[in-house]
């Protein structure tokens, strides 16, 4: 969908857009569809990125993102407001990343001679407190058993009014839909307080976006031992604003970097997501961003041990950037827009 749905005024607007082009599907049908994500996964090959945090509907990623030799873990996320069988769709879900994974082999096989391949694990997930009902939320944190959950939790202005009065845009848009369901109780509360109350946020839980919760809030997912992800590209690009990214860092809750998708950023290349970062963000250090974008996206996606940090008995995989001789900061360099054409990825 790169190209196919422009930055809007608000993200009610952007998912509006967004449900019409996936309602008329890719030109070119699913062959073009896999073009482009075979394309997109070797772009951020071709930038430096070794693991990555792919929320995906249709599992049709895991094999496109071995062939551009990424490893990483892919959430398989599940929608569903007026939800009537949780355990079925959950059960169901499962069943469909066993397929997967059995069609791509064995996910997390070691990397053999000198091709390096990192591992791709799956997890269920539930998308966002507007989307997914309160059973199905509580389904699937059941069902984790340790893996790494996600979830789309204070991104807009429009979920905070829906989450405290049940009405707003989201509302009529789950109407138009025809997904609401008046058995919804209104939790009354912000999105931390309602996630927390159906046992979502737990060690590990990956929080996306957050760019309206207030710092109380993210002292609760401190506290809950949860990582925030910082997108702020897309945040704009959808009209749900920036993120309030030092008072992310000021919380002390870990904060990691993502891109979201090609429909909601211009390029899936971490380097430029670490540019705005510094732009909006100028009193965080480059050590802290670097930080951000190494070891702890490497640990919330469950791959600390092996990735993320150079040291004994770590995967050698190195992002290679050239640095110009003029550089003095090499930190500050890096999070201040790498050219493309400097970056390559070695594996040793």
């Amino acid at each position: 969908m790169a190209g196919l749905v422009p930055p809007a005024p608000s993200m009610n607007d952007w998912i509006n857009t967004l449900l019409n082009v996936r309602r008329i599907g890719p030109a070119g049908g699913d062959a073009a569809a896999e073009a482009a994500a075979r394309a997109a996964a070797a772009s951020m090959a071709a930038t430096g990125t070794v693991l990555v945090g792919d929320i995906s509907n249709g599992l049709t990623s895991p094999h496109l993102l071995r062939e551009a030799g990424l490893g990483g873990l892919v959430f398989h996320e599940v929608l569903g407001f007026s939800a009537e069988d949780p355990a079925r769709i959950v059960r169901g879900a499962w069943e469909q990343v066993g397929l997967a994974a059995a069609r791509l082999g064995s996910a997390a096989a070691a990397p053999s001679g000198s091709a390096f391949t990192a591992p791709i694990r799956f997890a269920v997930v539930a998308h966002a407190p507007y989307s997914v009902s309160p059973d199905l939320f509580r389904e699937i944190a059941r069902r984790a058993d340790g893996i790494p959950l996600t979830v789309h939790l204070g991104e807009s202005p429009e979920e905070i009014t829906f989450l405290r009065t049940g009405g707003g845009p989201i509302r009529e848009t789950l109407e138009v839909l025809g997904v609401w369901t008046d058995a919804w109780q209104v939790p009354e509360c912000d999105p931390v307080t309602y996630l927390e109350e159906l046992g979502y946020l737990r060690p590990g839980t990956i929080a996306v976006h957050c760019v309206h919760l207030r710092d109380d809030a993210l002292a609760r997912l401190e506290a809950a031992g949860c990582v925030v992800v910082t997108c702020p590209r897309s945040n704009e690009w959808v009209g749900a604003g920036m993120p309030h990214v030092s008072h992310f860092y000021a919380s002390g809750v870990p904060v990691a970097i993502g891109t979201d998708s090609l429909a909601s950023a211009p390029t899936l290349n971490l380097f430029d997501e670490l540019a705005e970062l510094r732009r909006i963000a100028p009193d965080v250090t480059a050590s802290s961003l670097l930080e951000s974008a190494t070891r702890i996206g490497a640990e919330a996606l469950g791959f600390g041990r092996d990735y993320g940090t150079l040291g004994p008995g770590r995967r050698a995989a190195l992002a290679v950037v050239s640095i110009p001789a003029r550089v003095t900061d090499v930190e500050e360099y890096l999070v201040s827009g790498v050219p493309a054409s400097d970056i390559r990825r070695v594996s040793l």
